[in-house]
């Protein structure tokens, strides 16, 4: 409950005084009203009065030129009655419904709950003040707004909602807790927090309870310790304090409200009450004085709603003013006309509420934004204790959206939960470091999470990421996941287990070709080395070597010449090493028929009509190789996938179609040589070299048979370790099938290296 304001203001023709003269209700929608007075000749006459229809609350007001209406909460409840609807129901006890809100506000308009009234009078009140509570207001604003605002979720205080509440803040482990509720709600909270002795926590409030006088009794002291929350600005309203130690029932006979807060006070009924007396009070004696008691009543200091309402009726006050200077013909109206001051309209005093600006003599500013709402200003609480064990509610810092610096805060002042000075930690889970990102868990609050490792290629550089942000196509993510690194050049190299395996294959493979070229060339003139044809031999050694050493061009960094380099130089050595098996296969047939009277096969096969036969075979792959270098020349490709924490390096083909016609070509060449040696395989020789071509043949086919599917499937550099793998195996099988034997018997069996073993039958 507070206590009459005065101000005055001036217009142009007059002065008026007005005086707040009381504002009493119950809480939440417990109503009653205010009436202001202007008591000089503002207005000569009245165009009618306030009707108040029957109210089931106890309600004060008073005459005025002007009359505004109020509500505000003074108890924590009210008892509904029954209703019957077969007659008038009780009166209602003081302890609350949105019934009771709406029932006073049509009061407050002017007319009676049976009947509508003079259609014609316009004696309503032009403005309301209040209520207090938001559920309330928005209830109230809802009727007086023409149902232009939704309608407020009823409140649940059952025991069984209470303890499913704390019993999910006791689950979580928060050890901060943001209670954004009306002081009926938060007190039935800390109840069943008490019952559940839920302590350790660090309340946090909202404006409703911060302050509330129900919540500052011993009881609640050990958990609301060091609760922090905004309350409203507070200031000591001058004469206030004065005003209500000179209250009592005497002074205000006819106050119903005087003589029930007298009955509370003092425990006593006053000798003349009449109204709301409780039962088994003994009399007063008369003595009792406001001065001697020390409670919420007689400390002004902490009267914020008040000072809330004080600047509200300033406000008020200030528009009226506006609306009383108002010049016909200047007016904010169609036609510059002013209002009628003798029948003042709501929507035309809103107009001017909307302008007003001033600064009060406590220095704080009172205006409005396009919103209606007011310039927020509020102090920061802490709920302290003294030496004493007395309660205090400590400012602690200052809201100011009028300022450019809006909120300050004196940390040094504030006394945490369990009188602490150091900042309370309260985390359902730990921040994410960098490298993770947060995972909310289902069914869980917000600050409720897993920190979820980033996935490979994707980063988090920051505290709490919500998402992992992926790396360029060129980077990589680093172990730790908080960076993106340069992804890790892939190719073939010399310095790689795979890489030099493959060069000690490939140097092997040529020096021992060499040493085999060196053998027969040392034993050139055995029957042995002259029966199979020595120039083909030493040719077919030669491109052998060469195929050893086309390896080397696969393995290191591709470059331009490197990649022309290796399927040109390999597709060339291969045709012409497989044109001379086809040369050699086919003196060997030739040579058999030679033997058959009559027959001159032998005259196409002689060395000139070899060379041209070798020639020819692997021109036509030299014409492929070039017109493939001419057009689509292989080049050296980046491949990057996000999926990759490597930039494989590689030889893009440039024409798929040539390497398919040089891989097809000697895949051709191999199977006519394989048909021709298996032709052969079994004349009458007594070292028939047709065998070992066709066993030759046979590695060679499978080798590269068994090379496509491989070369399609592996990935990366693996990719060229199959290829270079495919002409090593298979030059390995020419080199051992062909020449292996030969050179056993040179170097072990040179009883078997005579012209009479050669020409002997099996």
């Amino acid at each position: 409950m507070f206590c009459p304001a005065s101000f005055s203001f001036s217009s142009r023709t007059n002065r008026a005084r007005m005086q707040l003269i009381g504002v009493y209700a119950c809480v939440g929608v417990h109503v009653a009203f205010l009436s202001t007075l202007i008591s000089s000749q503002l207005l000569e006459q009245q165009a009618c009065q306030l009707i108040a229809g029957p109210s089931h609350l106890p309600m004060v007001s008073g005459e005025g030129n002007i009359t505004l209406g109020g509500l505000f909460s003074l108890h924590d409840a009210m008892t509904e009655a029954r209703l019957s609807f077969d007659s008038q129901p009780r009166s209602a006890a003081c302890t609350g419904t949105p019934l009771h809100a709406l029932r006073n506000a049509v009061a407050l308009m002017g007319g009676k709950e049976e009947e509508s009234g003079d259609a014609d009078c316009q004696g309503r009140v032009p403005v309301v003040i209040g209520d207090g509570g938001s559920t309330l207001s928005m209830v109230v604003a809802h009727f007086l707004g023409v149902f232009h605002l939704p309608q407020i979720i009823p409140k649940n205080h059952a025991p069984a909602e209470m303890s499913r509440i704390v019993g999910r803040i006791s689950a979580s482990g928060a050890r901060v807790v943001l209670v954004f509720a009306l002081e009926q709600d938060a007190k039935a909270l800390f109840m069943e927090a008490l019952k559940h002795n839920l302590t350790g926590i660090q309340w946090l409030a909202s404006e409703a309870w911060i302050t509330a006088a129900i919540l500052t009794t011993p009881e609640f002291q050990s958990i609301l310790e060091g609760s922090m929350g905004f309350a409203i600005r507070r200031a000591e309203i001058a004469g206030l304090q004065p005003f209500l130690l000179r209250l009592h029932p005497s002074t205000f006979p006819n106050d119903p409200f005087v003589f029930r807060f007298w009955e509370e006070m003092f425990g006593c009924s006053p000798l003349n009450a009449v109204n709301g007396t409780l039962p088994n009070k003994p009399p007063c004696n008369g003595s009792e004085s406001l001065a001697n008691v020390k409670n919420i009543y007689s400390d002004i200091s902490q009267l914020r709603i008040s000072y809330n309402v004080y600047k509200g009726v300033y406000a008020i006050a200030y528009a009226l003013e506006a609306m009383l200077k108002c010049v016909k013909g200047t007016g904010p109206f169609p036609g510059g006309t002013c209002p009628d001051t003798r029948t003042i309209q709501p929507s035309q005093l809103l107009h001017y509420l909307k302008e007003v600006d001033f600064t009060n003599e406590y220095g704080e500013e009172t205006k409005f934004d396009a919103n209606g709402d007011a310039v927020a200003m509020y102090d920061l609480i802490n709920f302290q204790l003294s030496e004493t064990g007395e309660v205090q509610y400590a400012t602690v810092g200052t809201f100011d959206e009028t300022k450019s610096i809006k909120l300050l805060i004196e940390e040094n002042l504030i006394i945490w939960n369990g009188n602490q000075k150091k900042v309370p930690v309260s985390v359902c889970s730990n921040s994410c470091p960098p490298g993770t990102r947060k995972a909310i868990r289902p069914s869980f609050p917000v600050c409720c999470f897993d920190c979820i490792f980033c996935a490979a290629g994707e980063v988090s550089n920051q505290t709490d990421a919500i998402e992992c942000m992926t790396c360029g196509p060129e980077f990589w993510s680093n172990l730790q996941r908080d960076a993106c690194i340069p992804k890790l050049v892939e190719f073939l190299s010399y310095a790689d287990t795979m890489g030099i395996t493959l060069l000690a294959v490939a140097l092997l493979g040529s020096f021992t070709t060499l040493a085999v070229g060196l053998i027969f060339a040392l034993k050139r003139h055995t029957p042995l080395v002259r029966a199979n044809n020595s120039e083909l031999s030493f040719l077919i050694l030669s491109s052998l070597w060469l195929c050893f050493l086309c390896a080397l061009a696969f393995i290191g960094q591709p470059t331009p010449w490197s990649c022309q380099l290796r399927h040109t130089a390999f597709g060339i050595a291969f045709c012409l090493c497989l044109s001379c098996i086809l040369g050699k296969t086919l003196v060997v047939l030739m040579a058999f028929k030679a033997t058959l009277p009559g027959s001159n096969a032998m005259k196409w096969f002689r060395p000139p009509q070899l060379r041209a036969l070798i020639f020819l075979c692997t021109a036509v792959q030299v014409a492929i190789c070039a017109a493939w270098l001419g057009l689509a020349p292989p080049v050296p490709h980046r491949l990057m996938t996000r999926e990759s924490a490597h930039i494989i390096l590689l030889c893009d083909m440039g024409s798929t179609l040539a390497f398919s016609l040089v891989l097809g070509y000697i895949g051709l060449l191999a199977a006519v040589c394989f048909l021709m040696a298996f032709f052969a395989r079994k004349l009458p020789d007594n070292f028939n070299e047709a065998k070992f071509i066709t066993f030759s043949m046979l590695i060679f086919c499978a080798v590269w048979i068994a090379f496509v599917p491989a070369y399609v499937s592996s990935p990366g550099k693996y990719t060229v370790a199959v290829e270079v793998f495919a002409i090593l195996a298979s030059s390995y099988g020419l080199l051992l099938c062909i020449f292996a034997p030969k050179c056993y018997i040179i170097l072990l069996r040179p009883d078997k290296n005579t012209k009479k073993h050669l020409m002997g039958k099996q």
